[in-house]
């Protein structure tokens, strides 16, 4: 009976295959396909904080976030569009020599900014869709209450946390790469990527939705105030957000994204069922 999934290894080699297809998108169609994905994954961002903002157990709330967070993978997956921290893998075509290591870098620099403005523009229409006035301003409280805690952190926490992160992002997509069908895509990454989210783990890319957002709504009063009542977070650190105070952590888990993705998972991959499982494709 034929198996209805793909080794590691031939997944490995779809992966190394579909990176040379990466790397030679004509630009305009890379922005695109990179600005759904900022879009995607700025969707499931949205989502799991109406779901999470009203629960103030935080295994909890961060158990429901986990349930709804996936959705964004699983649109980025099949619609085939670009995600940064997904295109990691990428490397594993570089040591292949199938790919070179400048068009790598040319694919994840147009890619990470292309997610950057996918995912600024859900975050502008949010704001204005009047998302932020639910349970009487409570979700626009906890929304800067996010971006204050996700730009208030150390370096080498954002970097740790960044390359767990993308350790689990990337399984996601092999995992997702295993099945033959529709509904194992969805499970292979919905498990992964539910335990990044319970864990707390940093992905640049919905930091690009969490982080604006949380600038946004720290310029209104009303939200700023209630932000005050329910976390007892203060005018200026609301200010200071507005100010770009801590975005540079950003950077910093972009860094360990980086790492996670390309080293812990594409390296580690391509040495165990390509360098060290066989000859090569």
């Amino acid at each position: 009976m034929e198996n209805n999934f793909y080794t590691p290894a031939e997944v490995v080699k779809s992966n190394i295959k579909s990176a040379v297809a990466k790397a030679n998108l004509p630009l305009a169609k890379m922005i695109l396909l990179g600005m759904m994905a900022g879009a995607f994954i700025a969707f499931g961002g949205a989502a799991s904080s109406v779901a999470a903002h009203g629960v103030a157990d935080v295994g909890l709330a961060r158990s429901i976030a986990g349930a709804i967070f996936p959705v964004g993978l699983m649109l980025v997956v099949f619609t085939g569009s670009e995600l940064f921290t997904g295109n990691n893998l990428m490397i594993m075509a570089v040591i292949d020599k199938k790919i070179t290591l400048l068009k790598m870098i040319r694919n994840l620099v147009v890619v990470y900014f292309a997610n950057f403005i996918g995912a600024l523009i859900i975050d502008v229409l949010v704001f204005f869709s009047g998302q932020f006035d639910f349970s009487g301003g409570g979700l626009g409280a906890y929304t800067i209450k996010v971006a204050l805690a996700k730009t208030s952190i150390a370096p080498v926490t954002a970097v740790i946390s960044g390359i767990l992160c993308n350790i689990l992002v990337c399984l996601a997509i092999v995992l997702a790469g295993t099945a033959k069908d529709s509904i194992g895509r969805i499970f292979g990454i919905f498990f992964p990527i539910a335990a990044f989210v319970v864990c707390g783990f940093e992905h640049c890319v919905a930091n690009m939705f969490y982080i604006p957002a949380g600038m946004l709504a720290a310029t209104n009063t009303a939200y700023v105030q209630k932000a005050q009542e329910l976390y007892g977070i203060t005018a200026q650190q609301c200010s200071n957000l507005t100010h770009f105070v801590g975005t540079e952590s950003l950077l910093f888990v972009t860094i360990g994204n980086i790492i996670g993705g390309m080293l812990f998972v594409g390296v580690v991959l391509y040495m165990a069922h390509i360098k060290l499982g066989g000859k090569k494709s």
